[in-house]
């Protein structure tokens, strides 16, 4: 293997690569140099994001070390532990492969044994070791067909009723996490960041189901390209002021009615102006961005991850237009200083296409955002408005952004929050639906249908 280069010493003409050879590569490392495996890992999702979105690293960090220096840093500023977790499959096995606060690569293993996730076969670990297993009865052609079922079986509103997604549920649990989790939990990490390889970046991790609770009942969650794209500063967000803004009719969209309410009750926790419906334009929140430099900008509208070329994918306005992804990026999100977080609160996205993969997972970045929440699928106008009052109420007091949405997907699938007699109903008050929605009669929000499409992209701080 050549010598492996920074990612800040990367051309342009080293991104025209295959990324699942690099990552299998990598994987071929961990049996020999952990160091240059994670950093070859690193470089790869990095690349693979830079040259789809055509964006640069935030950060140039190029060693474990590094990163879980980063990761302790924030453990003391937050008071949250945070873990990095690396995922690939390729036809060989599944790797899974965490950071955690303070790690640091051990010498290369040069007799190491292959890399396997047997509980009697697992390599000795010091206490700040990363940790590192493979599961080779998890190849790709078994575990891609699994997600994808996963995924289809929970934004299907017409199962919102039915556990039938419970037993992949707990087949992806038992691939994906509890192999690592022993280790996790005796570092005791809180917060889970994680770097997933094309055909698991859609993956509606909340709701992976160990037999007695979903994840997000134990961990905080985040979606990130790799560490090197994310903002890893911290600013507490009380108080800070909010742009909201959305429609709840379009010409060639279905109607988004619980709208005005979602955003009445944004602004009502939060200092702030909104803006609804022919209000809602580009220049209308490219001036209130410059003028103002709201720290959150929160979009209720239908927003589209497509398959194919990145031009495909948009955020539609309140004038009925529509402003294609790689436009993002001339938003003024990034000055006269960075949106901390972009909401988007009505989002689809593409089952089975990698390009729509990259777009969702790279929202943050394309933006210019530090943080982006958005959904893996038309979540229902109650869901949503459920979620997005309870989020909004946590994030003022939440050490981070992705605990405060863990509190909210808690509130929803625990029962704490419901539909009933034309309110939506908490032990945080009650919030008068529209007449369309509350016509649908009394329900509960607490299947994953309506909380665990619901994402956060990037820092998860």
């Amino acid at each position: 293997m050549p010598p492996l280069q920074s990612v800040s010493a990367i051309s342009d003409s080293n991104l025209d690569f295959n990324p699942l050879s690099n990552l299998a590569e990598a994987t071929d490392l961990f049996n020999t140099n952990e160091e240059i495996a994670f950093i070859s890992l690193e470089n790869a999702f990095t690349n693979e994001f830079r040259r789809w979105l055509g964006v640069q690293p935030i950060n140039n960090l190029n060693s474990v070390e590094e990163i879980g220096n980063v990761l302790d840093r924030l453990a003391r500023e937050t008071g949250k532990k945070t873990a990095i977790v690396y995922m690939m499959v390729d036809e060989r096995q599944l790797t899974l492969a965490a950071i955690t606060p303070g790690s640091r690569a051990g010498v290369a293993w040069s007799n190491a044994p292959p890399l396997v996730a047997s509980s009697t076969n697992v390599r000795p670990e010091a206490k700040n070791q990363p940790i590192v297993r493979g599961l080779p009865e998890a190849r790709r052609s078994q575990v891609i067909p699994v997600v994808e079922r996963f995924l289809n079986t929970l934004r299907d509103p017409r199962l919102r009723t039915s556990d039938a997604y419970l037993k992949d549920a707990q087949q992806l649990y038992r691939w994906l996490i509890a192999p690592i989790e022993p280790e996790l939990r005796a570092r005791g990490i809180e917060t889970l960041l994680f770097s997933l390889d094309s055909g698991l970046r859609l993956l509606p991790l909340a709701a992976l189901h160990d037999g007695r609770q979903f994840l997000v009942e134990k961990y905080s969650l985040s979606l990130i390209p790799s560490v090197n794209l994310i903002d890893t500063r911290y600013r507490p967000l009380r108080n800070v002021p909010v742009l909201a803004m959305g429609a709840d009719t379009f010409v060639n969209q279905s109607p988004l009615p619980a709208v005005p309410v979602e955003l009445r009750v944004i602004t009502e926790v939060w200092p702030g102006r909104q803006f609804l419906n022919q209000e809602f334009t580009i220049e209308r929140l490219t001036q209130e961005r410059r003028q103002t430099g709201y720290p959150i900008v929160h979009l209720a509208t239908h927003a589209d991850f497509a398959p194919g070329r990145l031009e495909n994918s948009y955020i539609e306005f309140g004038n009925n237009q529509r402003l294609p992804f790689p436009q993002l990026r001339r938003l003024p999100l990034r000055e006269p200083n960075p949106v901390e977080l972009l909401t988007l609160s009505a989002c689809r996205t593409a089952v089975g296409d990698a390009n729509a993969e990259l777009g969702f997972a790279g929202l943050a970045v394309q933006t210019g955002a530090k943080s982006a929440l958005a959904s893996l699928w038309y979540v229902s106008d109650e869901g949503t408005l459920a979620l997005m009052n309870e989020f909004y109420r946590n994030l003022q007091q939440a050490p981070i952004k992705a605990e405060a949405l863990r509190q909210a997907q808690i509130a929803l699938l625990r029962g704490q929050v419901v539909l009933k007699g034309g309110e939506l109903r908490s032990v945080r008050g009650n919030v008068p639906v529209p007449p369309v929605i509350a016509q649908r009669g009394d329900q509960p929000l607490n299947h994953p249908y309506y909380w665990a499409g619901f994402t956060l992209i990037g820092s998860p701080w």
